[in-house]
This record gives structure tokens, C-alpha cells and sequence, in this order.
């Protein structure tokens, strides 16, 4: 499968300025290339601990198969020469009364095989920021880029799950959903959950089952933004 040449796009490059510490670093987010794999790997590394299972890092086969399938949606952030966070997307079609699915069935455990250039919606398959990239609003930067790709490709919405890792402590005590409604009330605090809606993203729904994930009890908050060029019904 390739993306027929209507969705062909240019390669995407954006220069900009971050601040550390009040000083500002040049950022550039590009697509990522084969030359990076073993950067982006160490990042998922680094991004994902244990308990995280190391078996759902990036490997070399699953980054190669993003850059063929879906090079406009393969993203990496870098600083001074040294990546330091990466955003990977598919197309998908994503009917929101049916809103229940697993990352592993949407993402072809991470492969892509699923992604549908005749889709309406960019599914964000991953999203890792090094440690040492971290309070610079790399995220939020890559998101932002994300959205562009979103309009550019005319689709209706950015749709992913988001983790839950506070609800993981309290799952016998509430339901998943009440604890949504908690953090959105600013009852609770969720810094996974917190982050996607400074990001601009809106919540959708519970999914259960979605990834193994122990700190979020298997559940994750799909969260969409929509493109605000497409009149929503």
C-alpha cells in the first residue's frame, strides 16, 4: 500500500525557537528518516520504563514500515543535532458511535498496516519525548505539526488514545469514566491527560482494553481535535 499521489505531500521542515531555562534553542521537526532509527529507538527507552513492556518500543522493522507507508505522518523533534522526541501518524477511518478498539487493532500492533490514505482521520500511533527534552513544549510543538498535516490532508481529525497512569491507583475505588470527569472538573490531576488538553485536544471517550498499560488499568481517554476548516455535523 502507498499513498496515492493526491495525498503525496512535501518533505515537512519547521525551524523555531524553544526556551530552557530562559535561553532559546533552535527546534527543528522534521519527518524522520532511516539514519534515525537507533535515536528513536533509545528514546522509547527512555520514555517508557518498566513496568512499560519493552516489547511495545519501536524496532527497526516498525519505523521502516512508517516511513514507507506514511512518510508525511513520521515526525521527529531535534535540538542542536541530537533528536530528542518523535510523533508517528496514520490515516484511519474512525466512525465515533463505534469508538471502541485497541491500539493494537488500529495501529497493526504498531506496523501500520492498517493505515487507509482514504481515511478521514489522522491516528496518532505514538508519541515519546526524551527526558532531556522535557518542559520545552517539544509535545506540543510536534502536535502542532500534526494539525497542520491534518488540514493540509483535509481530514476531519487528530484522534489517540491518551494513557491514564493516575487511574491505575484508584481503578477500585471509581470508574475509568468518572475519573475522566474528575480531572476535567479539576477534582484530579492526570499529567498524561492534562498535557493533550493544553495541547487543544477534546475528550471522545473511555476505551478499555486499549493497551497493556498497568499504571492506566488497560484504559485510555481517546481525545480528538478537529479540524476546524471542516463544518462539524
Amino acid at each position: 500500500m502507498t499513498m496515492p499521489e493526491s495525498l503525496q505531500l512535501p518533505a515537512y521542515e519547521k525551524h523555531l525557537y524553544v526556551f530552557r531555562d530562559q535561553r532559546p534553542e533552535r527546534l527543528l521537526v522534521r519527518n524522520y528518516a532511516e539514519s534515525d532509527i537507533e535515536a528513536l529507538i533509545d528514546i522509547q527507552r527512555e520514555c517508557f520504563p518498566p513496568p512499560y513492556p519493552s516489547e511495545l518500543w519501536w524496532n527497526r522493522e516498525q519505523l521502516l514500515r512508517h516511513m514507507e507507508l506514511f512518510p508525511s505522518g513520521a515526525l521527529c523533534a531535534e535540538i542542536d543535532g541530537e533528536l530528542v522526541g518523535s510523533l508517528t501518524t496514520m490515516i484511519a477511518s474512525f466512525d465515533p458511535n463505534h469508538a471502541r478498539h485497541s491500539w493494537a487493532e488500529m495501529t497493526d500492533n504498531g506496523y501500520i498496516g492498517t493505515h487507509d490514505p482514504n481515511g478521514d482521520t489522522l491516528y496518532v500511533v505514538d508519541i515519546s519525548v526524551s527526558p532531556a527534552g522535557r518542559g520545552l513544549g517539544l509535545g506540543k510543538q510536534m502536535l502542532q505539526a500534526a494539525y497542520e498535516l491534518v488540514v493540509a490532508l483535509g481530514l476531519k481529525r487528530l484522534l489517540g488514545g491518551g494513557r491514564m497512569p493516575g487511574y491505575g491507583a484508584v481503578r477500585h475505588e471509581i470508574s475509568p469514566e468518572r475519573y475522566v470527569e474528575d480531572v476535567l472538573h479539576g477534582r484530579r490531576r492526570d499529567p498524561v491527560i492534562g498535557f493533550l488538553l493544553h495541547c487543544g485536544r477534546t475528550p471522545l471517550a473511555v476505551v478499555p482494553d486499549y493497551l497493556d498499560d498497568e499504571e492506566s488499568a488497560n484504559h485510555a481517554l481517546l481525545m480528538e481535535w478537529r479540524n476546524p476548516l471542516i463544518p462539524q455535523k
